[in-house]
């Protein structure tokens, strides 16, 4: 008797076909989610501990230590100039136009701000560039603990230990921080030694002009470095900041016609910014100085408020201390 061949085997119906795909994408997804997981979790693991920064000053910074490492190995010596400050130290002009310059909601957010990260996602698929989008507190993550690399996870590093800073800091000391931190020149560091390098006065002292300018800077200081001409882009950034600064009251119509002659925006007096003919090293011009200002402390302040008395001349500032690196 012949043998019989064996029946072909059933064919899978089209709905079955499309349920074994959904049954393994489901299955994929869960394998990923789970190494997701798992990698975010050895990556906070890794996550310096910030508390510290709530009573004491970091000896160092990853920017610091990257720049230095820098020189080493271009055979150049590395001279840092940084020392810390109170903000209290620190013009009020340059804390109000840093915050409106680099983070307009900084008062408000929680460490990152999504809708600026859409906007800068939006302008870059739309060939403007993009850019932009990173939070002071994100700034301040990535100078204290990371490198000018981009890559997804020193991005969620930069996400991780924002959180930190955020739950271990308040504004105000989170402020502080960056503008004691932030990089305005070859080996210059923080604000009080950025205004002695670039305009020989202490950072309390700094005119509206040289706020403005050191603000233009950020957050790329060795673009757009103090020492250089404004471009284009930087002129109506300069020029939108004064424009904030008049329409918040922190300075008068005359000082803003003067800032812009300074800055060479068009109007006032078109002496250089640069360091002031009429004010020694260290000396306060009773102008530059408002000591009825202060840095909002609450988040639905604006970033600087208008004096509420008429201003005093500032008693000038004893004379500087060599700056040389952090103060203990």
């Amino acid at each position: 008797m012949a043998s019989k061949d064996p029946a072909p085997p059933a064919k899978l119906s089209l709905a079955r076909k499309w349920w074994r795909v959904l049954v393994w994408m489901r299955r994929l997804a869960e394998v990923g989610a789970a190494l997701t997981a798992l990698g975010a979790t050895l990556v906070w693991c890794t996550i310096p501990d910030v508390s510290p920064l709530a009573t004491g000053n970091p000896a160092s910074t990853a920017f610091i230590d990257l720049r230095r490492e820098e020189a080493a190995a271009a055979g150049r010596p590395f001279k840092l100039e940084w020392k810390f400050v109170k903000l209290e130290k620190i013009s009020p002009y340059l804390r109000g136009a840093v915050v409106y310059a680099e983070d307009i909601d900084f008062w408000n957010h929680g460490g990152v701000d999504w809708g600026a990260l859409q906007d800068a996602a939006e302008a870059t698929l739309e060939g403007g560039g993009g850019g932009g989008g990173s939070t002071i507190t994100q700034q301040l993550a990535k100078n204290l603990y990371l490198s000018p690399s981009r890559s997804l996870t020193r991005k969620l590093r930069e996400f991780m230990i924002t959180y930190r800073l955020e739950e271990a800091l308040d504004k105000k000391r989170i402020l502080e921080l960056y503008l004691n931190v932030a990089e305005w020149g070859d080996g210059v560091f923080g604000a009080e030694a950025a205004a002695r390098h670039w305009f020989h006065r202490s950072a309390a002292s700094l005119s509206p002009a040289q706020a403005v300018r050191l603000a233009v800077a950020l957050p790329n200081p060795r673009l757009r470095s103090p020492g250089r001409r404004l471009s284009p882009a930087d002129r109506k950034k300069a020029d939108r900041l004064l424009g904030w600064m008049r329409r918040e009251g922190v300075i008068s119509a005359a000082e803003l016609d003067e800032a812009r002659g300074q800055l060479g925006l068009g109007r006032g007096d078109a002496s250089p910014v640069a360091k002031p003919a009429d004010a020694k090293p260290g000396e306060a011009k009773p102008a530059d100085v408002k000591p009825g200002e202060a840095t909002p402390a609450e988040p639905a302040a604006p970033p600087v408020a208008p004096p509420a008395a008429p201003v005093t001349p500032a008693t000038p500032p004893p004379p500087p201390a060599p700056v040389t690196g952090p103060s203990p």
